[in-house]
């Protein structure tokens, strides 16, 4: 997939932000194919839910994509899908390209399509919602899930039975963020829009509640 220019992705989301909570958006054409570009940018990386911050500033939210993540829950429907002995129903796509873009999938690893996994990751049996973002070098281990527009950094372990909640609504809200080089213990529980900062490390059966934590 080509990358796109700031002018597409300006054109897409002004599509989006100008549709969204609109009625009848369904029947325009332009909007339902704006919606699946957005959806095809996030499954290749293109784009992201939200952009890590730059010089000391904080995290940026691309509002317009989560809008976009969930005008596509409206226009996908419902159908039976198959990967080897298991069986699913349901709107949205599983992805199948992990040998292409080098990914590591234990199965039954479930990834849907709209999550960027990049080359390098390795997937225990975990599940990784739409919008997601997982960074190289990490590993999701088994039962591990990464919620909906949940950001994972590079070189981070999520041990077994890590719950990264998913924050979709409202789009304007921050997702969970675990930032590069972070290690998460097994059974922790990370929600509501808590960014855990590079290298910090959080014991086992640990649910924070302060929002924004960095390395001791």
């Amino acid at each position: 997939m080509t990358t796109p220019t700031a002018s597409d992705l300006d054109e897409v989301a002004h599509d989006i932000r100008v549709a969204y909570g609109t009625d009848g958006w369904k029947d325009r054409p332009s909007v339902r194919d704006a919606v699946e570009q957005a959806i095809a940018w996030l499954d290749a990386g293109h784009v992201r839910v939200a952009n890590p911050p730059a010089d000391g500033a904080d995290w940026t939210v691309n509002a317009w994509v989560k809008q976009a993540v969930l005008m596509y829950f409206g226009l996908r429907p419902m159908e039976a899908m198959n990967a080897g002995v298991f069986h699913w129903h349901d709107k949205i796509p599983l992805k199948t390209n992990h040998a292409a873009i080098g990914v590591r999938a234990v199965p039954p690893a479930t990834v849907r399509r709209g999550s960027y996994v990049e080359p390098g990751a390795v997937l225990m049996p975990c599940y990784i919602n739409i919008g997601a973002w997982v960074g190289s070098g990490t590993m999701v281990d088994t039962w591990a899930t990464v919620g909906s527009c949940a950001q994972i950094g590079r070189n981070v372990h999520l041990s077994g039975g890590v719950g990264i909640g998913g924050v979709l609504e409202p789009p304007g809200a921050t997702p969970v963020i675990i930032e590069d080089g972070c290690f998460v213990g097994s059974r922790a529980i990370v929600v509501e829009g808590v960014r855990v900062e590079s290298e910090a490390v959080l014991g086992a059966n640990v649910r924070p509640f302060h929002h924004h934590l960095r390395a001791a």
